[in-house]
């Protein structure tokens, strides 16, 4: 009976070589899965849903696998980084899949209820009734063309409008009283729907002519032009320190960011001081390069000082523990690292680095949720 189950056929190919190559460190260190949820801290029901293909395996029990197998994280953890792109892409479409099976739903349970009732208009022709536009629309069924007026309506409203016009294509003032006075255009523009201005001004609205509109555009556009050159010589000068020099904050560069030593190993991207304050496995320093110093086990979580040599650095890590559980490393006047056990589910935290020049120089303590403590020797 073979070892490993089929993977679904259904599973993205990336996800599926990725628990393929998962299956090939486990087999290859000749471990159990009981085994390596013994030493990773993740439980065996969660190993087989890794090695499965039905879950995607956390970064942190990635990392804690290539430490038990002596594989090198940072190739296993680029793996990992294609393969959580994968499972996000897949479970974007099943969304998809989701959400178009409960549209298709909604639309069959709706069409049950049968088409509302037609309503006629004044004209005796049938109406659509109300939101039907809209509700043809999200069905996903063309929109209603709406009615167009036959030809006798045409012409009733074309005469209706000549009507209106008057002789000589003049515009008859439909709304005016019969004893309101009629002004004939003149100074102040054409006469409008309101009448005279009441004060005897010109028409609202810059009803005037467009020569007496022109001087006060250009009027504007100047005190544009002039406002704009102002705000340009303030910025000018705030940029300097009003004689016409750069201020010094300007003028120094940009210290240069301390690169690595090419001593180091392909991977590695710190080495002692610099690599205070940062993530381990980030820096290439976990995995073959480490090794645990001192190890203490406080109730049922194991706490370890793990160290370096070619980072010249050390960190503290928890393993078994629960959600809640911190971890702390010292080394010397060098300031105190922290690291918790902060999502659900998860099972290890570790720390940043501190430099030190042999393991002995650094200390890892644990507090645990229910109150208890300790510190390794």
């Amino acid at each position: 009976m073979p070892r490993w189950r089929a993977l679904p056929e259904e599973l993205d190919p990336q996800l599926r070589e990725f628990a393929s190559q998962l299956r090939r460190l486990v087999d290859r260190s000749g471990l159990s899965v009981s085994a390596v949820a013994d030493r990773t801290g993740y439980s065996k029901t969660s190993w087989e849903r890794y090695l499965n293909g039905r879950l995607l395996a956390p970064k942190g029990a990635i990392v804690a696998l290539a430490e038990v197998t002596g594989t090198n994280p940072v190739h296993l953890t680029t793996m990992w980084e294609l393969a959580e792109r994968a499972w996000s892409r897949s479970e974007l479409r099943h969304d998809r899949t989701m959400e178009a099976i409960r549209i298709s739903q909604a639309r069959a349970e709706l069409g049950e209820f049968g088409a509302a009732p037609e309503i006629e208009d004044r004209g005796g022709r049938a109406a659509p009734p109300r939101g039907a536009a809209a509700t043809a629309g999200t069905a996903g069924v063309a929109p209603s063309v709406p009615q167009q007026p036959t030809a006798t309506e045409a012409r009733d409203a074309e005469g209706r409008a000549r009507a209106a016009r008057g002789p000589a294509g003049q515009r008859r003032d439909m709304g005016r009283a019969p004893d309101s006075p009629v002004r004939t255009p003149g100074t102040y523009g054409p006469v409008t729907a309101d009448g005279p201005p009441r004060d005897g001004g010109p028409p609202r609205d810059g009803g005037g002519p467009p020569e007496q509109a022109r001087p006060k555009r250009r009027l504007a556009m100047f005190a544009a032009g002039v406002v704009g050159a102002l705000v340009v010589i303030g910025v000018a000068f705030a940029l300097t320190d009003g004689d016409g020099e750069k201020s010094e904050s300007a003028a120094k560069p940009s210290p240069a960011l301390a690169s690595p030593s090419p001593d180091l190993p392909p991977g590695v991207k710190c080495g002692g001081v610099s690599c205070t304050g940062k993530d381990p496995e980030a820096m290439g320093c976990g995995g073959t390069l480490a090794q645990s110093a001192t190890s203490v086990t406080v109730g049922t979580t194991l706490v370890e000082v793990r160290y370096s040599k070619t980072c010249g650095a050390a960190w503290a890590r928890i393993t078994r523990a629960a959600q809640g559980d911190t971890v702390e490393v010292s080394a010397g006047a060098t300031p105190r690292q922290r690291g918790a056990v902060d999502v659900p589910g998860k099972a290890d935290a570790y720390t940043p680095m501190v430099a030190v020049k042999s393991p002995a120089e650094a200390k890892a303590c644990v507090s645990l949720r229910s109150g208890r403590t300790g510190c390794t020797a």
